[in-house]
């Protein structure tokens, strides 16, 4: 795949504003500031289109991801230009959801938390999580507590977004396969080899998954995980023709440079 696009040149397509946000992991405090920053830009700049990609994982380990689930529901009933991608903490949501298990994805990363957003307490219920009778009567009450809205909102995230010479996913791709038959989930999955390949790819990938203390620039690729729901940074890119920046928002604003998006 080498005879790629780098992100030194790479460019949204002409007229449309290109924004990416990392993983909020129920931080919708960020999430709304972020919002925000975006809906005034968008009002002062009035760019002829735009698209707000978000990269997955709304859900688990922070403190509200009902609250996540809810204000990006609205969101894109508002408007479909902000699009959803599929997380792997939110389809460990859905498949608890359809099946749940003691030691899934979502029992033992973060789950807990989420439940709580939405009134459910584990703790309630008994220990250990091996109590298939506790188990299922938490997920009973997890049933009962979620919107249908929120389930049908997970059940219709996508895995990956193009625009421009840019390849929207939640973790990466696997090098060497297209980007159209990148399969679900190392959309959502992959770490090791996609972070380790110095190639370059047919588009740059923007994605998440796997925090990082700061945004991680890299010529065939840019990770805007920097780990929300700990460290209270909600990172971000805009993309306007060739231009880029970074977007930091945190409980005292946002703040952008785009001195560093340069690989």
């Amino acid at each position: 795949m080498d005879g790629g696009v780098d992100l030194a040149h790479a460019r949204a397509p002409q007229g449309l504003r290109l924004y990416a946000v990392g993983d909020v992991h129920g931080r919708l405090d960020l999430l709304e500031a972020f919002h925000r920053h975006v809906a005034a830009e968008i009002e002062a700049d009035a760019p002829p289109d735009w698209r707000v990609v978000h990269l997955g994982d709304y859900t688990d380990r922070g403190p509200d991801s009902k609250g996540v689930l809810a204000f990006l529901a609205e969101a894109q009933a508002r408007d479909t230009r902000n699009v959803l991608l599929a997380g792997n903490h939110d389809l460990g949501l859905l498949e608890f959801i359809d099946r749940p298990e003691p030691y899934g994805l979502f029992m033992t990363n973060g789950g807990i938390e989420t439940a709580a957003s939405y009134g459910v307490h584990w703790s309630r219920f008994g220990f250990p999580v091996e109590d298939q009778a506790a188990l299922s009567a938490f997920h009973a009450a997890l049933l009962a507590a979620m919107p249908p809205a929120h389930i049908d909102l997970l059940r219709s995230l996508t895995t990956s977004f193009a625009c421009g010479d840019f390849f929207l996913c939640h973790a990466g791709v696997r090098p060497g396969i297209a980007l159209e038959r990148q399969s679900r989930d190392d959309l959502v999955w992959i770490r090791g080899e996609f972070h380790h390949h110095s190639g370059l790819y047919p588009k740059v990938i923007v994605h998440g998954h796997t925090p990082v203390a700061a945004v991680e620039v890299k010529p065939n690729r840019v990770n805007l995980d920097t780990g929300a729901y700990y460290t209270g940074r909600l990172s971000a890119m805009a993309v306007e023709a060739g231009a880029k920046r970074l977007l930091t928002v945190t409980k005292e604003g946002v703040s952008q440079s785009s001195a560093a998006v340069t690989p």
